[in-house]
């Protein structure tokens, strides 16, 4: 069935219907569609028959060209793509609706889940749409139906790592349903999906998987109750941190337990703020300056201070330090160390999380806006993201002003910034 309304274009389908049924070789239907494809996006009516083709190449072909042309009027056929029996099509349906919104998703290479990820689970993979763009809800709908019921697990995995870059809400009871799996790949998919998603109204269906025997669900699981902040399951965190002795999970453990912030928990950030593992002292300094128990604060910037104290320690300890109170913007601060390591490409990213949760304190926010003209380029464009996500509507006309900066790239991303926060507020 083509997506048309108007009777020129239903002719133009039932010609290229009927153009189809005389081309009995499948590599002319190929050639067909290629040829198709290089016209304007009025030939999508044309192209949209060959999604019916016998030949699962002439419709990955079709699914191909659709995405090339890349148009609004791309996305209903491509719906219709997601529903072929075959996963292979699935898969670039759904690759072709995400890159419509995400630009160069494709071309990225961040939409495969395959082997590599199932053996190692290194995948890194933390885009998402801005939050201006609005993702029509059958496109979600599509995403979901096929990650709980797809017809292969790659199609399932695929799936749902689109929901999380598409921060597709309305398909968080098929991400649940997708935890169920018995594939480690979808339920570590889902996983980075609710996360990227962000409602806490999942946390709890997510507990399950803390026992989980594969380490890195496990960790995902973690991970996941963590930046959820699901508080009642603060327990089975602890019990997971007393029972394992894989430094990993006791890092992910530590470092959940440290985004909750329970008071409860101020022994283990202690205990583990010398621990031999970089990234774990990390978390527990982290964990204890959310805590903001005046008596830490001289602890903390005593070990911000010294001189054996670098890399992500050191900058976890100027978080902590900044959450105590330790909030003046000056050359040697805690907070204007993480302010300098947005020009670090190792650290960069650490320091924007850091500053999107300082920022939520109007004090802090206050200050960011007294500095943000005057940074270097990183620090411009961070600190247009921070704000982004933390300010308010004062932070508007400070974002404003960088949108204009004489250095486009900042002035690009500034703009981005821009729209965020408004789609925000």
């Amino acid at each position: 069935m083509c997506y048309c309304s108007r009777p020129l274009v239903v002719l133009m389908c039932s010609l290229a219907a009927l153009a189809q049924e005389r081309q009995p070789d499948p590599k002319q239907r190929e050639r067909a569609v290629r040829e198709l494809a290089k016209r304007s996006p009025e030939a999508i009516p044309q192209i949209e028959p060959y999604l019916s083709d016998p030949v699962l190449d002439v419709r990955l072909e079709a699914v191909k060209a659709l995405t090339d042309l890349g148009t609004g009027d791309s996305v209903p056929p491509l719906l219709r793509a997601t529903r072929d029996n075959d996963p292979s099509v699935q898969m670039r349906a759904v690759e072709a609706l995400v890159n419509f919104y995400y630009p160069g998703y494709i071309q990225s290479g961040l939409q495969r889940v395959g082997t590599a990820i199932r053996s190692r689970f290194t995948d890194t993979n933390d885009i998402v749409v801005p939050r201006f763009v609005n993702v029509r809800e059958d496109v979600v709908a599509a995403l979901g139906r096929l990650a709980s019921g797809g017809s292969s697990m790659e199609s399932r995995a695929v799936a749902a790592r689109a929901i999380g870059v598409l921060r597709g809400r309305a398909a968080l009871p098929d991400l649940v349903r997708a935890l169920h799996s018995k594939d480690d790949t979808v339920i570590y998919e889902a996983l980075i999906a609710i996360q990227k998603i962000g409602d806490p109204a999942a946390a709890p269906r997510v507990s399950f998987l803390l026992r989980d025997l594969k380490k890195e669900v496990q960790i995902a699981a973690v991970e996941t109750t963590g930046l959820l902040r699901n508080r009642e399951a603060l327990p089975d965190l602890h019990k997971v941190l007393q029972r394992t002795e894989d430094k990993e999970v006791r890092r992910a453990a530590v470092e959940a337990i440290g985004r909750i912030a329970d008071a409860s928990s101020r022994e283990v950030f202690l205990r583990y703020l010398n621990d031999r593992d970089e990234g774990t002292r990390a978390a527990a300094a982290e964990g204890l300056g959310r805590l903001k128990n005046p008596a830490d604060r001289e602890r903390v910037e005593k070990l911000f201070a010294g001189s054996g104290v670098k890399g992500q320690h050191r900058l976890a300890l100027a978080f902590a330090a900044a959450h105590l109170g330790k909030t003046e913007l000056s050359e040697f601060s805690p907070l204007q160390y993480v302010v300098n390591n947005l020009n670090s490409s190792k650290y960069r990213a650490i320091s924007e999380a850091y500053l999107i949760e300082l920022a939520r304190e109007p004090a802090v926010r206050s200050l960011l806006h007294t500095i943000v003209h005057r940074g270097t380029r990183d620090e411009k464009i961070g600190l247009g993201r921070v704000l982004a996500a933390s300010g308010d509507a004062s932070s508007l006309p400070y974002l404003e002003k960088l949108s204009k900066d004489s250095d486009e790239e900042v002035a690009q991303e500034s703009l981005r910034a821009l729209r965020n926060l408004r789609a925000r507020l």
